[in-house]
């Protein structure tokens, strides 16, 4: 089972750094094309707003159709969107991709929005494929290699698309992309999946179950008997009474839904100000070493695990990150950042990894991909905010007042003066806010119930009851 496993987490992450590539590629592009942070940062308020919404309805799929042609579903809708871009960015003329009031620009960036986002539908699969085929007491650990897994997508991805654009252009990344989504299709085609990677539910009948030899059925992967009709398939209702079965779920969900409203400051203008330093060549190998930071991180959990208590991990982790989002920024220096955000780096894979071990030990595992999906959604939700309000505050207040308003003379001495030093101040703000959000989140009620009913979790039947009741 393990073997199957690690050939499942080795496909997956090879679909995630043809998606991460394409994104990471493109928003360079834009912002090179553009000059506009204001174009860099509706583009991640778009993605983030477009993860939030789609989180239920793909976690739904994943709990009530087999898990392999839900995957088979996610990489043939990327190859469908990146063929399309491809034939929008070839069959225009390239001035239409220098400004940002240009429709097709839009509709460009969305198409390859679709494509990487198609992919979460297997992050989500690929989580509770863990509580189904690694025991219990291991599953901190294969958490870990998740993120050391996804530590090196996020690096290969890094490199080659700075590298990809500086040298090759947005036209081969979309070739290249198509290219290994469509060798992953044929790998995953031919993988066998158990019946124990199908959740308990009819249609799985004409999936794994009846597939030992991991034929490709897309029929079980579109066929919608099984889901009565698409408002039962988006189970908001049912997935909220599961959340709330669980003590303090709610309050861990709402504190990390607070740390990526001001993560999205980092979404959107982390680019824009690490451009400011360096060639995009230099920023894209310089994002492929920090990625080692999610390696790093990833390899310490798969190796140590987290603890007794995952969720004092997963919170002082975030102490640390949000005090290093405090300093790393404080000079124009390329190297300060680099040593603050590979250290930042290294602590993402632990935060995920503890929300993650939490959850499948406190929610029934025929529920969890609802309970992941809306944790997703809700977890996402507050990004898009940030990222459509951030960049024309950094563009018409900060930077203005970072360059030739008040702030010249009030910090400037110290701080330094510029474009990058506009961005900066925003960085440092809001590590100062998170750290005081998570210093008080710590003292909470829903702190002090979750732990004790992750303490307490060794008899899962209230859950599994609920969950009965619930479908």
């Amino acid at each position: 089972m393990m073997m199957r496993f690690y050939a499942v987490l080795t496909n997956t992450v090879t679909a995630s750094v043809a998606n991460t590539f394409v994104w990471f590629a493109v928003t360079f592009w834009v912002y090179l094309e553009t000059q506009s942070v204001i174009a860099t940062s509706v583009m991640a308020g778009v993605y983030t707003i477009t993860v939030a919404a789609s989180g239920i309805f793909l976690g739904t799929l994943v709990d009530r159709f087999p898990k392999k042609p839900v995957m088979l579903g996610s990489s043939l809708g990327s190859l469908i969107c990146y063929g399309l871009a491809y034939l929008v960015y070839v069959t225009s003329p390239a001035p239409v991709f220098s400004a940002v009031d240009q429709p097709v620009l839009w509709v460009f960036i969305i198409l390859t929005l679709i494509g990487a986002l198609a992919g979460n539908l297997r992050g989500i699969a690929l989580s509770t494929l863990v509580t189904l085929w690694v025991p219990e007491d291991q599953r901190d650990k294969a958490n870990g290699l998740v993120g050391t897994a996804n530590g090196v997508a996020f690096l290969a991805a890094s490199i080659f698309s700075g590298l990809a654009i500086g040298y090759l252009g947005v036209a081969w990344v979309l070739v290249l992309a198509i290219g290994l989504t469509l060798a992953v299709f044929v790998h995953l085609a031919i993988v066998p999946m158990p019946a124990a990677g199908a959740p308990p539910h009819p249609s799985s009948a004409d999936g794994e179950a009846g597939n030992p030899v991991g034929a490709i059925d897309l029929r079980g992967a579109i066929d919608l008997r099984g889901a009565t009709d698409l408002r039962g398939a988006i189970d908001l209702r049912g997935t909220i009474q599961v959340v709330r079965q669980v003590p303090g779920l709610f309050g861990l969900i709402f504190f990390h839904t607070i740390n990526n409203f001001l993560g999205g400051v980092f979404m959107s203008l982390m680019d824009a100000y690490g451009l400011q330093l360096v060639s995009v060549q230099v920023w894209g190998v310089l994002w492929g070493f920090l990625s080692l930071g999610f390696i790093v991180g990833g390899m310490i959990v798969a190796r140590r695990g987290l603890g007794r208590s995952p969720l004092r991990t997963l919170f002082l982790s975030n102490v640390a990150m949000w005090v290093i989002c405090c300093f790393f920024t404080l000079q124009a220096s390329i190297e300060l950042l680099t040593v603050g955000m590979f250290i930042w780096l290294c602590l993402i894979p632990v935060v995920e990894a503890a929300e993650q071990t939490i959850l499948q030990r406190v929610v029934p595992v025929e529920r969890q991909g609802r309970v992941f999906g809306f944790a997703q959604s809700a977890e996402q939700a507050a990004t898009p905010i940030t990222a459509f309000l951030i960049g024309p505050i950094a563009q018409w207040i900060f930077i203005p007042f970072m360059t030739t308003g008040a702030g010249v003379d009030l910090l400037g001495g110290w701080f330094g003066t510029g474009v990058d030093r506009g961005l900066a101040l925003l960085f440092t703000l809001s590590g100062l806010i998170g750290l005081v959000i998570t210093l008080l989140a710590m003292r909470t009620a829903a702190y002090r119930v979750l732990s004790r009913a992750y303490d307490t979790q060794g008899n899962p039947e209230p859950f599994a009851s609920a969950a009965a009741n619930l479908g």
